[in-house]
């Protein structure tokens, strides 16, 4: 989106200016897997709308490490700053605070957007993933799962449907 202004016979300026946040933090979950695409969805967009600091938040590894793949991502979208902590709502002495927090999370990071909502800009507060897929006879199996597994990837929690009128299609998606 572009500002745009326009005057008035009587001299009256009018218009929307449009400016970028000084900063924002993308979280990516790390916890069970690695999402690299999650932070080229967040940081490449923030990074093309001029947002001049943008932070990555994801939790280590169980060995305590970051994700190569999801560091390599946040490389390749220009991600200024990176943390394994979430210290990005309020900031601390070594961490200046975020502007704006977007980014997937599970039911803990949907209660901490919550929390620190109106303290910082945040994108939403997100449900649990779901997924209903229609399908009749004429499905590939194949896809028909692959479309299921994407959400239930997400989150053990993840409720994942799939409606048919066809009495085989079920196992041959199992």
């Amino acid at each position: 989106e572009e500002s745009w202004f326009t005057t008035r016979p009587d001299g009256t300026l009018l218009g929307v200016q449009v400016t970028p946040v000084a900063s924002a933090a993308v979280y990516v979950p790390g916890g069970r897997a690695q999402y690299p695409s999650t932070v080229l969805m967040d940081a490449i967009p923030a990074k093309v709308a001029g947002v001049p600091r943008v932070v990555m938040v994801t939790p280590p590894q169980r060995d305590g490490s970051l994700s190569a793949y999801t560091l390599a991502a946040a490389a390749l979208a220009g991600v200024d700053e990176v943390y394994a902590i979430g210290a990005v709502a309020y900031g601390t002495e070594s961490i200046p605070a975020c502007d704006k927090i977007v980014g997937p999370g599970n039911a803990y990071v949907a209660a901490a957007k919550r929390y620190v909502s109106g303290d910082v800009g945040i994108d939403m507060v997100a449900g649990p993933s779901e997924v209903c897929v229609l399908a009749d006879a004429t499905a590939d199996p194949v896809v028909v799962a692959a479309d299921l597994m994407a959400q239930a990837e997400h989150d053990p929690l993840a409720s994942c449907y799939l409606v048919t009128c066809d009495a085989t299609l079920p196992d041959r998606v199992l």
